[in-house]
């Protein structure tokens, strides 16, 4: 695998897999790798004949107080599990590179409505970081398939549709949820937790399938489900953040008519606010 660290040492070194009509994957990452970044180069060297690797803590997805100083920055043991993984590429820029007139006049793509719910209302400004730094990324590597993981599902959702408004030819693909074997998504903030914290945040996913059976059993009372999903989250040691019944297509709140819904939590455990989802369907 060779790591590159400017925009053009990576496009000129593509440039010659893209005459020789290879398909370029991309699999953006903020580094601190763990299994399920691997299962994502997997499952791009499924669709690609190349595979690029991105890492970048990007600080404009960071809002004020957040952990962008303290993100962990991993990346000798990260380019090493690239190249056991069979990556071809790491492109790891600097900010400047990323950024060369700074952070405030970096030109910003905002994707509306999605980008103001769930998430995007616990960090305002969060989404339009994340769609920003990956609309200048498909710029850079010109890629014909995009991977990401399934746990960020609003992130995917607006990935998906700053592609489709911005007319960029990349196939997105969503990968599903790595978990450990208590059933905790894998994160890289999962680092942040204690193993007793670890051993209680399993609850996160049990609740998720509780209020999901619960759904399949006909229960339409939303509300009820989701404040009693709060309240067993916090026997666990949960501080809230949100959980939503919400539809598939746009997330906004389901209706009892809805029958392709998706569970969305996002809760802090000590120092470290975990999310995950389920989609359910009916």
């Amino acid at each position: 695998m060779k790591t590159l660290h400017s925009i053009q040492a990576l496009r000129d070194e593509l440039a010659v897999y893209r005459r020789a009509g290879k398909k370029i994957g991309l699999v953006p990452t903020m580094g601190n790798l763990h299994e399920g970044h691997l299962q994502l180069i997997d499952l791009a060297k499924q669709h690609a004949d190349i595979v690029v690797a991105t890492i970048f803590v990007n600080p404009l997805q960071f809002g004020a107080g957040e952990d962008l100083d303290k993100y962990p920055r991993t990346l000798a043991d990260d380019q090493d599990k690239l190249t056991r993984q069979g990556c071809d590429f790491l492109f790891a820029p600097t900010e400047d590179e990323m950024y060369p007139n700074g952070r405030s006049a970096q030109t910003q793509v905002s994707v509306p409505a999605i980008s103001d719910l769930h998430c995007g209302a616990s960090r305002p400004g969060h989404f339009t970081g994340v769609a920003t730094v990956v609309c200048k990324l498909f710029g850079i590597a010109q890629p014909d398939v995009a991977v990401f993981g399934e746990k960020d599902y609003q992130q995917l959702m607006v990935i998906r549709q700053m592609a489709a408004d911005l007319c960029i030819p990349v196939n997105i693909v969503g990968a599903p949820i790595a978990r450990n074997a208590d059933g905790l998504a894998l994160s890289s903030r999962n680092g942040y937790l204690s193993d007793d914290e670890k051993a209680r945040a399993i609850a996160l996913r049990a609740t998720l399938n509780q209020t999901a059976q619960a759904l399949k059993a006909g229960e339409k009372d939303f509300a009820r489900l989701q404040e009693t999903a709060q309240q067993q989250l916090e026997t666990q040691g949960f501080r809230r953040d949100y959980y939503m019944i919400c539809r598939q297509t746009d997330l906004q709140p389901a209706t009892a008519t809805d029958n392709k819904l998706v569970i969305l939590a996002a809760a802090h455990m000590g120092p470290a606010r975990l999310i995950d989802n389920l989609e359910v369907s009916f």
